[in-house]
């Protein structure tokens, strides 16, 4: 097999990369279990330096950067720009709160001495997706390896550039040779590296049924996972919101990666005293949205990564207005080369539709209307999905209190869900377990070990 990456804006074919055989991804695998040892036993501050140039060398190549991620699956070049940085940032995020986070905790007991020390597990694989090729890397990469592990990266097939160029940058970094691999193999091949005695822990962001598939060979191998699986995150407005602020809002988290986002607001509850306004406000603000090339400063809305994903969105849309929603705007591919989906909105989606039911991955917005505040509570925590909410009120204390209660991973009031380095992430339910950033995300692929002294 070959990896193929098209410009989804254009259809035209990029790149093809040959797959790897079996001999090759064992040279990888045997580099890299060989330089392990090695990794864990160099001094932290060393492991933090070496992070800190990673982050200079992504500042350094910005550019050129975006423009790969931007070429390969469509993102808009500003926002590919900011992508890039935002792994610098969690880079040094690491690199400056790493020894911290790393160590040892004073324990008091009948013992002499106790204390908890965090060390390093060995090699974890990441299978990581297409829509955000950098950031879904780095947030793994940045801790895992500050904390002394090695990292081994199957990326989506579509997205080969990125795969290639994230390695590069630990390569310019310094970082020793294998600490950091990405291993061009095709999905059927990750059950192998999971299995194998040199692969310690495995973590993936992606769908619901590639989750399942991991997590059930690492549980059959007894090996430590986190999944960050699909999202269908509410967005409860409330009669007392602040329409202006809370339909900006809608519309950055809605379309935002063309709403290609496993965070990205997908259902919008909004309560029937202001659903009108909020629909009407709502498609005024979408319809401002300008598709074109996304290498363009201009365009504000880029295509879909690919076509059989647009073609795949436009029959979850046709099956929920068949069903009785309303199409508000949108609706339809845009005529053209390219994947591009228009920027839609969907009203009165109703348990039973297919839209109610299941994410849609890509630039639909459903409007689903709530009695009241509980009631929206109540639908909000219908689906099977838990990732990330929020809730749009002036009236913080009762915003909290909804927060609390809603079943996510993270629930913003008054902002729409976003990831920081500074705070976990991860979901709930189908949406996945274990979490990513802060302190937590680093220990996840730590030994917890305890040491006790008499």
């Amino acid at each position: 097999m070959s990896f193929t990456a098209i410009n989804p804006a254009t259809g035209k074919q990029l790149l093809e990369i040959p797959g790897w055989d079996a001999q090759q991804l064992e040279a990888a695998l045997a580099q890299t279990a060989q330089v392990t040892p090695q990794w864990a036993a160099t001094p932290l501050a060393e492991r933090c330096a070496l992070m800190r140039k990673a982050a200079a060398i992504l500042r350094q190549h910005t550019e050129r950067f975006a423009a790969t991620i931007t070429q390969e699956m469509g993102k808009l070049i500003g926002d590919a720009r900011a992508e890039v940085q935002k792994c610098a940032s969690v880079c040094d995020f690491y690199a400056d709160n790493g020894p911290t986070f790393l160590q040892d905790e004073i324990i008091a007991s009948d013992a002499g001495s106790s204390y908890v020390a965090y060390l390093p597990l060995g090699t974890v694989l990441a299978v990581m997706p297409w829509n955000y090729p950098f950031w879904q890397v780095f947030r793994f990469a940045a801790p895992a390896l500050v904390a002394g592990n090695t990292g081994v990266l199957k990326h989506a097939s579509n997205v080969p550039g990125c795969a290639l160029a994230i390695e590069e940058v630990f390569s310019l970094a310094g970082f020793p040779a294998g600490v950091f691999r990405s291993l061009m193999i095709s999905a059927s091949q990750v059950a192998k590296v999971i299995t194998d005695k040199r692969v310690q822990a495995v973590t993936l962001t992606g769908s619901e049924p590639a989750g399942r598939k991991v997590a059930a060979t690492a549980g059959e191998h007894l090996k430590k996972s986190v999944l960050e699986l699909g999202g269908s995150d509410a967005f409860i407005v409330l009669e007392d919101a602040d329409m202006e602020m809370t339909v900006k809002g809608a519309v950055t988290s809605r379309y935002l990666n063309s709403g290609q986002s496993c965070i990205a607001a997908k259902r919008f509850i909004v309560v029937d005293a202001v659903a009108d306004e909020f629909v009407a406000r709502f498609k005024v603000g979408v319809e401002k949205l300008q598709a074109g090339d996304p290498m363009l400063p201009a365009t504000t809305f880029g295509p879909m990564a690919r076509e059989d994903l647009r073609d795949e969105l436009h029959k979850q849309v046709q099956d929920t207005v068949a069903a009785g929603a309303v199409a508000v705007t949108g609706c339809e591919p845009i005529r053209g080369p390219g994947a591009f989906y228009s920027a839609s909105i969907l009203d009165q989606v109703k348990p039973g539709m297919r839209a109610y039911h299941e994410e849609l991955f890509g630039p639909v917005a459903i409007v689903i209307r709530a009695r009241d505040a509980e009631d929206a509570l109540r639908i909000a925590n219908e689906s099977e999905f838990g990732l990330g909410g929020s809730v749009w009120t002036r009236d913080v204390k009762r915003g909290e209190d909804l927060a609390r209660r809603m079943q996510s991973g993270a629930t913003f009031v008054n902002g729409y869900v976003k990831s920081d380095p500074r705070l976990p992430f991860g979901g709930t339910k189908r949406s996945g377990y274990g979490r990513e950033l802060s302190h937590h995300g680093m220990h996840e692929f730590v030994n917890i070990k305890t040491i006790w002294i008499k």
